[in-house]
């Protein structure tokens, strides 16, 4: 990333801790984008330069952490089955925040529990380039064969109701974000992924 480019994420982190605390502490609903922009120490016009919306600062993270996955998924050894390979790189995506981190942002969505239904583990660009992973790994043509795109999705939207089952449990401190998403992971893996067309 460009100095520039890591001035602005750090504007845009600060604002987010600063939203976070808020939002815990005060409610979603109650905190203003002026309190927001006066606990992260800017100005309201920066503040909007790096912010669409308050429920952008919630909905955010999860469209960032999935962004990386196609990411993580080409570096997993060549000979991985597509199923193991693609659970374990959206498993690493996800646990790759510091644990504090997740916490907090945890307390904050939970006082925004209409945008539960708005959470989207990976954008539909970042879908296309799953399949197209996959379809790599299990050697078959993704444009013939519907299975490379059948496990991707399945697969997301089990990392999306792991994710869901972690937000929804905020009062149980002893449930994790790793447990909750391996568990519902594992749920897709099976070796009819693996099964090499005749």
């Amino acid at each position: 990333m460009s100095l520039r480019d890591r001035q602005r994420r750090r504007v845009r982190d600060d604002i987010q801790r600063a939203a976070y605390g808020l939002f815990a502490r005060s409610g979603f609903e109650a905190v203003t984008t002026e309190q927001i922009a006066a606990e992260a120490g800017v100005s309201p016009s920066t503040y909007f330069r790096h912010v669409r919306s308050k429920e952008d600062l919630l909905l955010e993270p999860v469209r960032e952490g999935g962004t990386g996955v196609a990411g993580l998924l080409e570096t997993r050894p060549g000979d991985e089955p597509a199923d193991i390979a693609l659970a374990g790189a959206i498993l690493a995506r996800s646990t790759s925040l510091p644990v504090e981190e997740l916490e907090q942002w945890r307390a904050a969505f939970m006082t925004a529990p209409h945008l539960l239904e708005r959470v989207t583990f990976i954008p539909p660009d970042h879908r296309v380039r799953l399949v197209e992973l996959v379809a790599h790994r299990m050697s078959r043509d993704p444009e013939a064969d519907p299975t490379p795109g059948l496990l991707v999705h399945l697969m997301l939207a089990a990392a999306e109701f792991g994710l869901l089952q972690w937000l929804r449990d905020a009062r149980n401190p002893a449930t994790s974000l790793p447990v909750c998403m391996e568990a519902a992971l594992a749920a897709v893996q099976d070796p009819r992924w693996r099964q090499v067309r005749a």
